[in-house]
């Protein structure tokens, strides 16, 4: 009986010992690191903003005078030059003031005619009377009447001339009217739109009715809108590009010409015009496009790029570290010196060489029983994922 004793003390001593060693040995399962590889690119810090392109030269043209629309000889998406035909009102009414002009300014200048020559026959009459007074053959009555002759015939010439000048005038009003029945283009361009139709009746009494318009397409301009926390990061002169929905892949480059003081307030957000010019030869841009634009503050290329996870702060005030992890696998504190950074890279000036692995801080080094994956709690319900490390521009 002892001995069946001694034994179970025995075997119960070696099953507390194998249980002891097991639960030693299956603690906590070994330590995995999420890393990056440090590679060299281009990096930009940039402020974004929604835009839209429109022409920078355009024109709206218009009748000047009244009247029925007879002929429109554009059509939407025409090229015109300066000069060009491009309407016409009728000019009945028009040529008929011109030629009642000229018949009137005919007989002004026959009547102008008459009365020099009445002057002449005064101012005769008048030496005459002169020469008869000297020798006492007339009265000084006679001579006066010839006095007075002579100088109403020149105030009735000096009346007919400014009647003649009158309607020299009226009659350069009426052919400049009678010119504008020909509506031209006033510069060349592109003809964007029709708001009249032919026959249409057009009233230019109280303001000039839009016939059409032309915009100058060659040069654009992108009326940007930055909110007001970006706007003063801008400064006129500095890089701008943009992208288009129909074409995200195609760069246009610019620089920024002007910030208009007058902000637009939409849904009580405060937006400023940011404007800047870009060249348009091949006809790819078209008024009103929405634009995806970017602002250029810095830019830097073939520099050391590691994912803005890498960096922490670094204790002392304004600097950072980051920590690598070396071939051996042991983790490696090194302080570095940053540059620009944007919201997924970071350029390091100096500490850190291209290839080398950096750890990310997305919640420090995890195991592999932590559900979630780095950087969430236990329990999130997912099995992390361990795999290849992540790396910049994948």
């Amino acid at each position: 009986m002892k001995n069946f004793l001694i034994a179970g003390l025995l075997v119960a001593a070696a099953a507390l010992g194998l249980g002891g060693w097991y639960f030693a040995t299956a603690g906590d399962p070994p330590v995995t690191h999420v890393t990056a590889i440090a590679q060299r690119g281009s990096l930009e810090r940039s402020v974004s903003a929604l835009g839209k392109v429109e022409p920078q030269e355009y024109v709206d043209v218009g009748a000047q005078i009244s009247g029925q629309l007879m002929t429109i000889h554009v059509q939407p998406g025409d090229f015109v030059h300066e000069g060009d035909l491009l309407a016409e009102l009728d000019p009945t009414v028009y040529r008929a003031r011109v030629e009642a002009d000229r018949a009137t300014l005919v007989g002004l200048e026959a009547q102008l005619a008459e009365r020099r020559a009445m002057l002449r026959l005064a101012e005769q009459q008048h030496q005459r009377q002169q020469g008869l007074l000297k020798a006492n053959a007339t009265s000084r009555e006679a001579f006066d009447a010839a006095t007075a002759e002579v100088e109403a015939s020149r105030a009735r010439l000096a009346v007919l001339e400014a009647e003649i000048s009158k309607a020299r005038s009226t009659l350069e009003a009426d052919e400049a009217n009678l010119s504008y029945t020909q509506i031209r283009a006033p510069m060349a361009g592109t003809v964007m739109s029709l708001s009249a139709r032919q026959g249409q009746t057009l009233n230019a009494n109280q303001q000039a009715p839009i016939i059409l318009q032309i915009a100058d397409l060659e040069t654009m301009t992108v009326r940007t809108q930055v909110s007001e926390a970006d706007v003063g990061k801008l400064q006129p002169g500095m890089d701008a590009y943009f992208t288009i929905l129909g074409d995200t892949n195609r760069r246009w480059t610019g620089k920024l010409r002007q910030i208009l003081p007058t902000p637009e307030v939409v849904n009580d957000v405060v937006l400023y015009n940011a404007l800047f010019e870009v060249d348009n030869t091949d006809r790819r841009l078209l008024p009103q496009m929405s634009a995806q634009v970017f602002f250029i503050q810095d830019r830097v290329e073939d520099a050391v790029l590691v994912p803005m996870a890498a960096v922490q702060p670094g204790g002392e005030r304004g600097r950072r570290v980051v920590q690598v992890l070396t071939e051996s696998g042991e983790l490696e504190t090194r302080p570095v010196r940053v540059g620009i950074s944007d919201r997924i890279s970071i350029q390091i000036v100096e500490g850190i060489e291209e290839g080398e692995r950096v750890v990310l801080n997305s919640g420090g080094a995890y195991r592999p029983d932590m559900a979630g994956g780095p950087g969430m709690g236990p329990g999130a319900g997912r099995s992390p994922r361990i795999g290849g490390a992540p790396r910049i521009g994948s």
